[in-house]
């Protein structure tokens, strides 16, 4: 199938992403259609899922329309999508309320009864994971707690990039990779749990198809067909999760390969070939969205979303590679200065919605360069605390780490991740995140690349490699020893100024 071309989607929180791919992975065409969020109250965070839906149909048009592509090129589509959220429609497959986004805090009072209900280590038992105000499951219990009108009309539950699935095709089903974020799915078989629906009173008809994330889970409706202006009756993969799918799309998905994403926040995931699950459920245990494969994920919620910050507030109108490299005259450890990024709250190692950012050890002899140096080392402690618990919890040794997202475009920040990390780190040509991701899975299904492994091989480039400075890294020992003692010094103080 040399002549044919991989429809590749991404539902991000801010954006819906087209890219067409090629055999050969070029990305041959590209488009992007923005939207915003809501935040009504304190806490809050909800869309309207009709801006995914009119933002797909502008993006998939618009990549159609550029020169040299062909629609019966097309031979299959592949979804990725923002994790988490929660979506409702009634019997009429109607959308019942704005959707209830990943970064929604309200849920802590849900998270507690759902561990009350299960008990720890039960609920870590089937899904892998604590109750965290971000997965899906709490939101649903709050539905049911303060909306309880809408939760009597609902009759269908889905993530976000899999009501585009319904929009493109009347059909309801879930990969299990994102399905892994909801806190419903049994972790080991790859499937909902029915314990878990039982125990939050939420009927097992009310779930989505559980699939894998190279199967065909779908085909394109004539209807949709006709609005997008492709052919009818095209393999709709399973997909995956925007990190499950950035993994791919950056080639780590064998046992023993790492990807840290430096985006608006940070992500470290690591692929297992086996379910695993770290004690204390510090870190996300999900499937892969490669059938029998598993992974760990540890996220902190701002990270490069902590130097856009700093930057807006502290050094408006600078560019950020001018902000950076003028940061190397910083030395390493600031002098004493530290900075937590917990701007947003944080999810690891700190479950903890109240969790506050700080710069600590501010003097007089502190400038920009010093402040913006902080700030890159601080997200670099971050990540490095969610390689500390997968190191500790089981996994081989990751002898890959491979790096994307915006920050990683910045040589300081690269060198002081691999400073930090005590590893090399590789970049790779990607570009495309989790759309390119999305792609992969989607010409598995269609039958363009055999299986993903292959796949990979052929199509991801490693562009560069930076290796850790022996002298640098004991410093940033020193500097990650003083990072962990302040959550825990900070917290009552974070704690006497939270909302009510």
């Amino acid at each position: 199938m040399t002549d044919a071309l991989v429809l590749g989607l991404d539902i991000s929180t801010t954006a819906t992403k087209a890219i067409l791919v090629d055999s050969t992975g070029r990305v041959v065409a590209s488009a992007a259609s923005e939207y915003d969020f809501q935040t009504p109250q304190p806490l809050w965070s909800e869309q309207d899922p009709d801006l995914w839906w009119q933002g797909t149909r502008h993006s998939v048009r618009a990549v159609l329309e550029q020169e040299g592509v062909r629609p019966e090129q097309v031979a299959a589509i592949g979804l990725s999508g923002q994790m988490h959220g929660l979506v409702l429609l009634d019997a009429r497959q109607e959308v019942l309320r704005p959707c209830i986004l990943w970064n929604d805090q309200r849920t802590g009072s849900q998270c507690d009864t759902i561990r009350a209900r299960l008990g720890f280590e039960r609920l870590l038992e089937i899904t892998g994971n604590d109750a965290l105000t971000g997965f899906t499951a709490p939101k649903i219990l709050w539905v049911q707690e303060e909306e309880p009108e809408i939760w009597e009309r609902t009759r269908h539950i889905l993530l976000p990039k899999d009501y585009v699935r319904f929009k493109l095709s009347g059909e309801f089903a879930a990969d299990a990779a994102d399905g892994s974020g909801m806190l419903l799915l049994d972790l080991k078989g790859r499937t909902w749990s029915r314990d878990m629906l039982a125990a939050l009173d939420i009927p097992e008809t009310y779930m989505p198809a559980a699939c894998e994330g190279t199967a065909v889970s779908a085909r394109l409706s004539p209807e949709a067909a006709g609005e997008l202006g492709l052919p009818v009756g095209l393999p709709i993969a399973g997909g995956g999760g925007d990190q499950a799918a950035q993994a791919v799309g950056v080639g780590a998905v064998q046992e023993g390969m790492a990807a840290v994403t430096l985006g608006t926040s940070g992500v470290v995931f690591a692929t297992s070939a086996k379910p695993r699950v770290e004690k204390e459920g510090r870190l996300h245990a999900f499937c892969h969205s490669i059938p029998d494969r598993w992974h760990f994920m540890g996220v902190m919620l701002s990270a490069a979303g902590s130097l856009r910050w700093f930057r807006d507030t502290c050094a408006p109108g600078r560019d950020f590679g001018e902000l950076t490299a003028a940061a190397a005259a910083a030395p390493a450890g600031c002098d004493g200065l530290v900075f937590l990024p917990y701007l947003t709250g944080e999810r690891t190692p700190h479950p903890d919605p109240l969790a506050r950012g700080a710069f600590v050890g501010l003097t007089v002899r502190h400038d920009l360069n010093h402040m913006t140096r902080a700030v890159l080392e601080g997200v670099a402690c971050g990540l490095k605390d969610g390689f500390d618990l997968m190191d500790g919890a089981g996994l081989p040794e990751l002898q890959t780490v491979r790096l994307s997202g915006g920050g990683s475009q910045s040589p300081l920040w690269r060198q002081i991740l691999a400073d930090t990390l005590g590893r090399e780190l590789v970049t790779v040509a990607e570009g495309e995140g989790a759309a390119m991701g999305a792609a992969v899975l989607g010409g598995v299904a269609g039958g363009v690349w055999p299986d993903v492994d292959a796949a990979t091989a052929s199509l991801v480039a490693e562009t560069g490699s930076v290796r850790p400075d022996p002298d640098t890294v004991e410093t940033m020992k020193e500097v990650h020893a003083r990072y962990r003692d302040l959550y825990p010094a900070l917290s009552p103080y974070n704690r006497s100024v939270a909302p009510d």
